[in-house]
């Protein structure tokens, strides 16, 4: 294989990519179709093919994903601190879309409720990456992952049900138009259904191979009364505020 000096740093390199830098070793001079193709287009395609290829792994299996960044198989995804803050975006515009869209339809009682959610409970759902970690740390020993570890996890859980509360969003805006109210509500249930028990789902496909199935079972429902518990404490202190 032909050696070559490193256009950025200098240095010899063999290969693909330079072993010092990390820079391409087929650096060319940029023309308009390189400029289109590799730097626009290609740079675009590659962050939204993480970016989904990313969020798809984790709707289906989200412990393997956890379990796989943690064991060091980190390039193939997109950064999930950055994925779920991205989310979050997403699901505070989605939402107060919806807000405004159902806005005349909806009667003083559930105004105040939908006025609380819109204000505090979105917030609330980032205390839900300290709480599910600091948990699953204490229930799940046997795993040996340090907190840090068991942040990565809930982090990705906590990507899956904000996934699924967009989706909700969405269908909630679709709902608002009678002829699709009922539709929608039956959907809303299903995925209401779903982000309540995707903690449940990613813990158990990443440790169903470390406990019996009802060592797992005792440790979930544990994990979900010690969670669940924490959360009312939380919106109870937040709603005197």
């Amino acid at each position: 294989m032909s050696r070559k000096s490193c256009l950025n740093c200098g240095h010899f390199i063999s290969g693909e990519y330079c072993s010092h830098c990390g820079q391409k070793s087929d650096t060319e001079r940029i023309t308009p179709k390189l400029l289109i193709m590799n730097d626009i287009l290609g740079s675009v395609w590659h962050i939204e093919a993480r970016f989904l290829n990313t969020l798809k792994e984790i709707l289906i299996r989200p412990g393997i994903t956890a379990t796989n960044y943690l064991s060091g198989k980190r390039i193939r995804y997109y950064n999930f601190v950055s994925l779920l803050l991205i989310m979050f975006g997403f699901n505070v515009i989605a939402f107060h879309l919806y807000l405004n869209m159902s806005k005349t339809d909806l009667d003083l009682e559930s105004s105040k409720t939908l006025s609380f959610f819109s204000k505090y409970s979105k917030a609330t759902l980032l205390f839900l990456v300290p709480i599910l970690a600091f948990n699953a740390w204490i229930i799940f020993r046997k795993i040996k992952f340090n907190l840090a570890e068991h942040f990565v996890i809930s982090t990705i859980s906590l990507i899956g049900i904000l996934t699924f509360f967009l989706v909700d969003d969405l269908v909630s805006m679709i709902g608002v138009y009678q002829p699709f109210y009922n539709i929608s509500n039956s959907i809303e249930h299903v995925l209401e259904t779903a982000f309540v028990f995707f903690p449940a789902f990613t813990y158990v496909n990443a440790f169903r191979k470390k406990y019996t199935f009802w060592g797992l079972v005792w440790r979930l429902v544990l994990f979900y009364v010690l969670v669940f518990s924490e959360i009312l404490t939380i919106v109870l202190f937040i709603n005197k505020l």
